[in-house]
């Protein structure tokens, strides 16, 4: 199982650790990052305004996470992959890399709430999910599950050799603390002028 200690690509997760919860080794993703694995791991990422789209391969019994922090931009940017337009490629790319099939991926997409104070105006969180939700949509990958929008901080967990994916709702005691790390985040990057489906809380 390649995990820590091994060339990672542009943009692939870093941070490696062991979750005692989930009683597996896990790895942390970033904004602007991404991580794809068949194994026994669990895949974790913490969500305001920003979006991570899971996406699995049922046959292959692959899966991967993205999470990105404004719909569009350059791909040859630094930090390109806090984009969605280049997350999505960088996310599915790998996977095909790993042996999965375009055409039987699968995904479930969470976050884009409103958590920053004073973006009501642009909303990025909306504009974030309208985005992911149309990627997939035109790329004819089904969405299983989501839980989007709203106000909450939310926890994100999947397991990519099953593809569960589980979601814990943050108290909005944490959404202060996000949003600053997303506007500290979003500093190196320029702003662009509801959810249905099953998930697991936990």
């Amino acid at each position: 199982m390649r995990l820590q200690g091994q060339p990672r690509q542009p943009g692939e997760a870093r941070f490696f650790f062991y979750d005692n919860q989930f009683d597996r080794p896990a790895v942390k993703v970033l904004p602007g990052e991404y991580f794809v694995h068949d194994g026994p791991i669990v895949i974790l990422t913490t969500l305001g305004s920003c979006i991570a789209t899971c996406l699995w391969d049922p046959q292959r019994r692959v899966g991967g996470m993205n999470h990105f922090m404004l719909p569009e931009g350059s791909s040859g940017a630094v930090g390109a992959g806090r984009y969605g337009s280049y997350a999505m490629e960088l996310l599915i790319n790998s996977l095909m890399r790993q042996g999965a099939t375009r055409a039987r991926l699968q995904a479930k997409v969470f976050g884009g709430g409103m958590v920053v104070e004073g973006m009501n105006r642009i909303n990025i969180g909306e504009q974030n999910t309208r985005f992911v939700l149309d990627y997939l949509a035109a790329e004819g990958i089904p969405v299983l599950a989501r839980d989007v929008l709203d106000i909450h901080p939310r926890k994100i967990c999947l397991k990519p050799d099953t593809g569960e994916v589980k979601v814990k709702r943050l108290p909005a005691a944490r959404a202060a603390e996000l949003a600053r790390r997303e506007q500290q985040a979003a500093q190196h990057i320029a702003l662009p002028a509801p959810g249905a489906g099953s998930v697991d809380l936990f």
